[in-house]
C-alpha cells in the first residue's frame, strides 16, 4: 500500500508541475498524508463489519483528486469560453447565421458602386423574415453603445417589424417573393 501511496503521489506531483498547476492541491496532499499514517500504524483486526482504514482514506484521497482535477478543468473550460481582450462572442444559431450570412453578402453587393445584378435572394416566409430580423438584432445588441451608427436600437427594430407586418400582414393576397 505505501507503494501504491508513493506512486500516486509522484504521478500527482509529475501532473501538476507539468501543467503549471503550481503543486498539487493541499486537499490532495492532506489526504495522501492520512493514507500514509494509516500505513505506519499498526493494523489490527477488529471485526468483519468494520470499514478498513485504507478503505476510508483512499475514498478521501479519490474525491480530493477528482474534485481538484474537476476544479482544474472547470476553470479551464471557463478561460477558453471567455473572449480575448477587446473581442466579444455571439451565440448564433445555424438559421441565424444563414440569415446573416446573406444579408452580409446582399449589404456588400449594395455597398459596390459597380454593383448591377439581379440576384435575388428574398425572405420564404414571415418567419423566416423574423429570424434575419433577430439575427440582425443580436449582431447589433452586442456592438458597444458607443460604437454604434444609430443609438436607439429599438428604432431600427420597430423599422424591420414595421417592413415585416406590412409585407405579411397588411396584404395577404399579395404575391409572395
Amino acid at each position: 500500500m505505501e507503494e501504491a501511496t508513493h506512486e500516486i503521489s509522484r504521478g500527482l506531483n509529475s501532473h501538476w508541475e507539468r501543467e503549471g498547476g503550481g503543486g498539487v492541491p493541499v486537499a490532495v496532499e492532506k489526504a495522501i498524508a492520512a493514507v500514509k499514517a494509516v500505513s505506519l500504524k499498526r493494523r489490527r483486526r477488529t471485526g468483519s463489519h468494520t470499514t478498513d482504514p485504507y478503505h476510508a482514506q483512499l475514498w478521501i484521497l479519490g474525491d480530493a483528486i477528482g474534485e481538484a482535477c474537476w476544479l482544474k478543468g472547470h476553470a479551464s473550460g471557463i478561460r477558453r469560453k471567455t473572449p480575448a481582450e477587446g473581442k466579444i462572442r455571439i451565440d448564433l444559431s445555424i438559421n441565424e447565421l444563414l440569415q446573416l450570412s446573406w444579408l452580409a453578402h446582399l449589404g456588400f453587393q449594395h455597398m459596390m458602386p459597380n454593383y448591377r445584378s439581379f440576384e435575388i435572394y428574398r425572405f420564404s416566409s414571415e418567419e423566416d423574415a423574423q429570424e434575419g430580423a433577430r439575427a440582425v438584432g443580436k449582431i447589433e445588441g452586442v456592438i458597444p453603445a458607443k460604437e454604434r451608427p444609430v443609438a436607439d436600437l429599438t428604432v431600427q427594430f420597430k423599422s424591420r417589424q414595421k417592413l415585416i407586418r406590412d409585407w405579411w400582414q397588411a396584404a395577404p393576397d399579395r404575391l409572395r417573393a
